[in-house]
């Protein structure tokens, strides 16, 4: 059987091939790739994925798969490039596969290639997130006067917080005809499912859970290892990652637990709060802040949170994995999350959770077994989530083992492989 992938990333096994930068933001595909090409699996493996430079629409075989090179713009994925359509059909013309999945619907490669395939039937749509619901709820309850500011940086970028939104509502448009073009889907939670088959109800839904990175697969969280009252956040560069909320529900932890301490990883666009990242060279924060930053900075000061917030700035996945490691408990703020990996990752690891309940959370997470669900956008509910684990940290372990337990069935590999394998048959 021919299956080509078409991937937003460059897998790190033809990057590092070139000797190219890459990311593992999506470690479960090297890891699905590298279990397709050692083991008799029956597959012939074709990936197209974005390159640039030398590279560009190349076609090169690396470990026994043929990869092939495609132009995109990834800053701007609210437009749709019709060029792609004729450089897929170029890829699906050479390699003739028997099947293409697509992993993701938030860029217009997506659509494209559903156009170029033209075979519905044979082609696989894998879902992370839905622009959509995203779209719908983006400004996560922001004060009206923050979401129609514009900074400097917004203006010169024409990306204000109406803009941002505008761009979620233009990929959902592109998202949908996507879905429609194809014959079927991959989800895993009732969520995705519910949403997808509204756009596209006669498209076959395979339920198919997500391995995840492989360092998240050892390594345990304890309370001895542990840094006391600190809570950690994986993101909080836009409104729908919900990290106005927690910071909201802050002074209600710190009247009951005074040295309470707040991390937060990726991209920060507050700047080098807490001192854990350096800001040598860049350009000063005043000319390059958000709305959004500007009113997260209000709010630290409003609310006296300085030194009590640290931002941590992009981190490889060992780094995460550490910070999991010594956080009293993982936060999931999101005002929507379909599948949130880092949740996952951090309930892989066994460390207590608190999360709104959103979206798909429900499926992936029991409330009071295996960790603390709270309404989404509800900060004052959220602080009493995290006093509750604060409090008590039997319990913070009793949550924490469930859903280890949970997440290494949900997040097997072998299991997730085998199933991977199950639906390819299925449609041929």
């Amino acid at each position: 059987m021919r299956v080509l992938w078409l991937c937003n990333i460059m897998l790190p096994v033809f990057a590092e091939h070139f000797g190219l930068p890459c990311s593992n933001r999506e470690g479960w595909l090297s890891g699905s790739f590298s279990r397709i090409m050692s083991e008799p699996s029956g597959l012939t493996m074709g990936v197209a994925c974005p390159t640039q430079g030398k590279l560009k629409n190349c076609r090169e075989e690396v470990d026994g798969a043929v990869f092939y090179g495609f132009t995109e713009n990834l800053d701007t994925p609210e437009i749709y490039d019709p060029s792609l359509e004729e450089r897929f059909k170029e890829i699906v013309e050479d390699f003739q596969p028997d099947l293409v999945h697509i992993f993701g619907t938030e860029f217009p490669h997506t659509l494209a290639m559903t156009i170029a395939y033209g075979r519905p039937e044979h082609t696989l749509i894998g879902i992370q997130g839905l622009c959509r619901s995203i779209a719908d709820v983006y400004m996560a309850d922001l004060p009206y006067p923050v979401q129609k500011r514009a900074t400097l940086r917004d203006r010169l970028r024409r990306d204000s917080l109406i803009q941002q939104r505008r761009k979620f509502e233009l990929r959902a448009q592109t998202e949908a005809k996507a879905l429609r073009r194809t014959g079927h889907i991959t989800g895993r939670t009732a969520f995705d499912r519910k949403e997808t088959a509204e756009i596209n109800p006669d498209a076959v839904y395979h339920a198919m859970n997500e391995t995840l990175r492989t360092e998240f697969y050892t390594g345990t969280w304890s309370p001895e290892h542990m840094e006391r009252h600190s809570i950690f956040l994986s993101q909080g560069d836009y409104p729908l990652k919900g990290f106005h909320y927690m910071l909201k529900a802050m002074p209600l932890i710190l009247e009951k637990f005074p040295d309470a301490h707040l991390y937060v990883a990726g991209n920060s666009i507050i700047g080098p709060v807490g001192g854990a990242i350096s800001e040598r060279g860049r350009v000063p924060l005043p000319l390059r802040i958000t709305s959004y930053g500007k009113y997260l900075l209000r709010l630290i000061r409003r609310l006296g949170l300085q030194g009590h917030v640290t931002m941590l700035g992009r981190l490889t996945a060992q780094e995460m994995k550490e910070q999991y490691l010594r956080s009293n408990v993982f936060v999931c703020a999101s005002i929507m999350e379909n599948s949130p990996n880092s949740m996952c990752e951090a309930m892989l690891l066994g460390v207590p959770v608190v999360a709104a309940k959103v979206g798909g959370v429900p499926d992936l997470i029991t409330d009071a077994e295996e960790g603390i669900l709270f309404p989404g956008g509800k900060w004052n509910e959220l602080a009493e989530g995290v006093k509750t684990i604060f409090y008590d940290d039997d319990l913070a372990c009793f949550f924490g083992e469930n859903a280890q337990r949970r997440a290494q069935f949900t997040h097997n590999p072998d299991t997730n492989y085998r199933r991977l394998l199950e639906i390819y048959k299925s449609m041929i």
